[in-house]
């Protein structure tokens, strides 16, 4: 199996698609707005990328937080909230925040799980900052770092009871970072001490399979490779200090904040200690250089993948979604939010 995650062109496989996909046997697939139209498209589309494979346990991801990253959107979708209205009121009551928290995430899961999506690259970890940019923004589930593993915690398990796994993101912390990765590189002059607030709450919830890495340079631990491409913050940082053994992704490999060709990118991060390689573009040029790159996975990663596929599957009841967001916003009402 390939280490690396795809993206798609169009609402369906093209015939090249299809035979490139068969072929190199990638980890699994990301989708975008480019590829949800309406429900009954995107599930034969998520079923067409499974029976390439013929087996039902695939990553088929996609980034849906709510707010404003949301691939699946109204009027097909429904619109949820940013993790910044859970912040707010997490201020006023906090047992009330983390319920309100969970629900949000488990109904989003189960529509997400309706589709055939089995990973959401949700939750940001990422602790809010006066200088952070507005990349992370009112995605951020506040400033405390305590308060955004509880907020994380939930979002996890609620789309957990649905059947979708969640991803710890963006390690080590997005937080300081005051330029958007998307186009250029974000460096973090923090010391070591005091970047102990951003591994904080992705150490809480160490134990989670499935984990992101930031393209961001940190200067107390590499001064020239940002944590993506560094094996000493993936082995010493990642891996040692904050104890994540699960599946390491690269953000977005197509980032701007790193340079070099699209496969050189992906060797340099898989040599610096990562699992897999995520590429977004849906370029297929890149994607066979990628695979004619890259060798298959390693056994270890295999073995943690395996722990990723572990947790997907149907949801643990029939929870009503439509309920689930009545208890959400009941709760939200407190703190005057609206989802």
């Amino acid at each position: 199996m390939l280490p690396a995650i795809f993206g798609i062109a169009g609402l369906e496989l093209s015939p090249d698609e299809r035979a490139f996909f068969k072929d190199a046997d990638p980890a699994g697939y990301i989708l975008f707005a480019r590829n949800c139209e309406n429900r009954e498209q995107l599930r034969r589309l998520t079923d067409d990328l499974r029976s390439i494979h013929g087996r039902d346990r695939l990553i088929v991801s996609i980034d849906q937080e709510g707010g404003r990253v949301a691939r699946l959107k109204p009027p097909e979708w429904p619109a949820y909230p940013a993790g910044e209205v859970f912040a707010h009121l997490f201020d006023i009551a906090p047992a009330c925040a983390i319920e309100a928290a969970r629900n949000n995430a488990e109904a989003m899961a189960r529509e997400l799980a309706l589709v055939g999506i089995s990973v959401d690259f949700h939750a940001p970890f990422d602790v809010r900052r006066p200088e952070t940019d507005d990349v992370i923004g009112d995605r951020a589930l506040g400033t405390d770092e305590l308060q955004v593993a509880a907020l994380g915690r939930a979002i996890l398990d609620g789309m957990g009871h649905a059947g979708v796994v969640g991803c710890l993101k963006h390690m080590p912390g997005h937080g300081r970072a005051t330029v958007d990765s998307h186009k250029q590189l974000p460096r973090v002059d923090a010391s070591d001490e005091e970047l102990q607030v951003d591994i904080d709450p992705f150490r809480t919830l160490a134990a989670h399979p499935l984990g992101m890495t930031a393209h961001i340079v940190f200067s107390a631990w590499d001064d020239q490779r940002p944590a993506t491409m560094s094996p000493t913050v993936i082995e010493k940082i990642i891996r040692g200090r904050i104890g994540f053994d699960g599946l390491l992704l690269t953000d977005d490999i197509d980032m701007q904040a790193l340079d070099g060709t699209i496969a050189e990118r992906c060797e340099k991060a898989l040599a610096a200690g990562c699992d897999i390689a995520l590429n977004c573009w849906a370029k297929q040029d890149d994607q066979i250089a990628i695979a004619s790159s890259l060798g298959p996975m390693s056994a270890k990663t295999a073995e943690r993948l395996d722990r990723v596929h572990a947790l997907m599957g149907d949801p643990a009841d029939t929870a009503d979604t439509a309920e689930l967001l009545a208890k959400r916003d009941a709760l939200l009402a407190l703190a005057g939010e609206a989802a």
